[in-house]
């Protein structure tokens, strides 16, 4: 049965949200993460990132883990892919979308790849042709990080991003997603910055990745759907933060975004309290981690029913 979505929430906690761990996360642990997602009704989740293992060794079973996530069907498998060597690594595991990362912000750039944005735009080129030569067609976003500022530059201009967007789709990107990797963005950013890359790219630009640093990240959903965004990242628990970002924490909590969605009559296919009980599992499998997010502490409303399933349309 198809279950009719208004907002798409993509969960990147297993890649988000264990880039930055100490410990690493058990293979029996992360295929546990990846069945309960499924289970709730999520339709696409980040499983991983190739990246070099000497210097994540969290993501060191990814074979393992993208072929446990490709027998949950109708689940949609991406990854994290930096790099064309990432890619093709990626693409021999099976992943059915890549997602490439790169900053606005040149000393993030350099601190997180040791490329300048334009080298990295370059090497976006090359794994372009990488996926090409798959033959499959498999989807490639191509992600704008400290898209609206940086901890280690401060501002991040307009035109940067825009020009970026640009250079990604020019080289064959797909989609195009924005990401607020260290918390900056107000909604009155997320509006402005939407407006000005759709002008340049279109409909090309389809999802926003944004962090809770400083609280405002449900806030910036509502201006980014009021701006026509219909996907949005997302990680369990609030995990997440970029290591080569100082001060950046964790992502919107899955959660509390599902549950504000549903609140205002937006479907999002996911069961949220199937979600709340797979939060409470990935909990006992990551001990001393920072959980965060309102709803698991608060819980539902007594008797709450999505408004939609009484009939009422988002206004």
């Amino acid at each position: 049965m198809t279950v009719r979505k208004d907002i798409e929430v993509v969960e990147v906690g297993l890649r988000d949200g264990l880039q930055n761990v100490a410990v690493a996360m058990s293979t029996d642990a992360k295929k546990d993460w990846l069945s309960g997602a499924a289970a709730a009704g999520i339709l696409e989740i980040e499983a991983c990132s190739f990246v070099p293992v000497k210097l994540f060794p969290q993501f060191a079973d990814n074979e393992a883990v993208v072929a446990h996530a490709l027998s949950l069907t109708p689940m949609t498998v991406s990854a994290l892919t930096p790099n064309a060597r990432g890619a093709a690594d990626a693409l021999a595991a099976g992943v059915q979308k890549l997602s490439f990362t790169l900053s606005a912000s040149r000393r993030h750039s350099l601190a997180n790849v040791r490329k300048t944005p334009e080298e990295q735009l370059g090497e976006f080129r090359r794994l372009i042709e990488v996926r090409d030569a798959d033959g499959r067609g498999v989807t490639v976003t191509g992600g704008l990080s400290t898209a609206f500022g940086c901890t280690l530059e401060g501002e991040v201009a307009e035109a940067d991003v825009c020009r970026l967007a640009e250079g990604l789709v020019g080289a064959g990107a797909d989609d195009i997603s924005l990401a607020d990797t260290v918390g900056y963005a107000s909604p009155a950013d997320i509006r402005r910055l939407v407006r000005a890359v759709r002008r340049e790219i279109g409909g090309k630009l389809t999802t926003l990745h944004l962090h809770d640093t400083r609280g405002l990240g449900l806030a910036n959903v509502i201006a980014g759907i009021e701006a026509g965004i219909t996907v949005f990242d997302a990680s369990l628990g609030g995990l997440g933060g970029c290591p080569y970002a100082p001060g950046a924490s964790g992502n919107i909590c899955t959660e509390d975004l599902v549950f504000m969605l549903e609140s205002m009559g937006l479907s999002t296919g996911i069961d949220l309290e199937a979600l709340l009980e797979l939060r409470a599992r990935v909990e006992q499998h990551m001990p001393g981690a920072e959980f965060h997010g309102a709803l698991a502490r608060a819980r539902l409303p007594k008797h709450w029913i999505p408004p939609r399933r009484r009939g009422i349309s988002p206004k």
